[in-house]
């Protein structure tokens, strides 16, 4: 009869996919909304917490078949036998850790192995897609947040005096595409002057110049916010939408679409047929492998909490979380077996 602390080892799987899934699913269209983003933390952690059972329970399933296939010492009475007998007790009858899959696997079949391997790719590619997507089209504004918490709404403005620190935003062949200034404006139906801080505008702005702004009208000494770049109507609303109608919103979809769909068709294809299937069996039960797996993925729910709560997190949390859609490709690459 399979061991519980076998069943805890899939379930722990199963449960740390689909939690990962369905936060990963919430991070593709957080970035409008106000935090904490608490759809991906509870999920995430959810995650965290199967995986890191997962990974105690294969340890412990490793640990006690070894113990239970120790052979039991013989009783020689001739001279030397204790120490032949303590030669064969470590020598033989240990279960390499790696092997567990001979025992506890549902099933041998190629097919099976391969599937699930072609299956579990597909999901890191997701993953690591909705990571890049998250972090393309998420706000860097401070102010967003604040004018939306005082009940921003979007406005058309008039451009009122002079444009003051106007700086050219350079893209390809060092062309201007857009334009970086300081504002001040007069919103319809509401005050004449609202200082505009950091606008962004794809022309030059000018006096008498109508642009869209963020701003809130109970609190108009927020000033406003102005960028021709971003759906301005999506951040007000503050509402879950994935790849919002706007600049960074289609290039995050097109990202996601590389990283989700092709590349990973591609990784799919590779570490599912390459490899044969008793190797890739070997690994989905190897307790160091699956150990660095767990690791990996309850340190890159930690690096990203700070993020998900709107806390001030440390360097190395932003480097962990903004690098992790590639870390997690090297590391299932470099843990699965050929």
């Amino acid at each position: 009869m399979t061991p519980v602390r076998a069943w805890l080892v899939r379930l722990g799987g199963l449960v740390g996919w689909g939690a990962g899934v369905v936060a990963c699913a919430w991070l593709l269209g957080v970035a409008p909304m106000s935090h904490p983003w608490d759809g991906p933390l509870v999920w995430g952690g959810v995650a965290a917490g199967g995986v890191a059972v997962r990974v105690v329970a294969l340890w412990a399933l490793a640990l006690v078949t070894r113990r239970e296939r120790m052979p039991v010492p013989r009783v020689s009475l001739r001279k030397g036998g204790a120490a032949l007998g303590r030669r064969r007790r470590r020598g033989d009858g240990r279960l390499p850790l790696s092997r567990l899959s001979d025992d506890f696997a549902l099933s041998d079949s190629e097919l099976w192995v391969k599937g699930r391997t072609a299956v579990v790719w597909l999901l890191v590619a997701f993953t690591s897609g909705a990571m890049f997507a998250c972090l393309m089209s998420m706000s860097t504004s401070d102010r967003v947040e604040r004018l939306r918490d005082a009940g921003a709404e979007v406005g058309t403005a008039r451009v009122v005096g002079k444009p003051l620190r106007i700086r050219a935003e350079l893209g390809d062949e060092d062309r201007a595409k857009g334009y970086a200034s300081r504002l001040a404006l007069a919103v319809d139906g509401g005050p004449e002057r609202l200082l505009v801080k950091g606008a962004y505008t794809y022309d030059k702005p000018r006096a008498g110049t109508r642009v869209e702004v963020l701003w809130a009208r109970s609190a108009p000494e927020l000033g406003g916010y102005v960028n021709e770049s971003k759906d301005l109507p999506t951040l007000a609303a503050g509402r879950w939408k994935a790849f919002p109608d706007d600049e960074l919103g289609g290039a995050a979809l097109t990202a996601f679409v590389l990283v989700a769909g092709v590349f990973g068709a591609v990784l799919a294809s590779v570490f599912s047929l390459a490899p044969d299937a008793d190797s890739l069996q070997e690994r989905a039960w190897s307790v160091p492998a699956q150990t660095v797996r767990g690791l990996f993925v309850v340190g890159l729910y930690l690096a990203w909490r700070p993020i998900l709560l709107g806390q001030e997190a440390s360097v190395a949390s932003y480097l962990f979380a903004g690098g992790g859609f590639v870390l997690i490709l090297l590391v299932y690459a470099f843990t699965t077996g050929f």
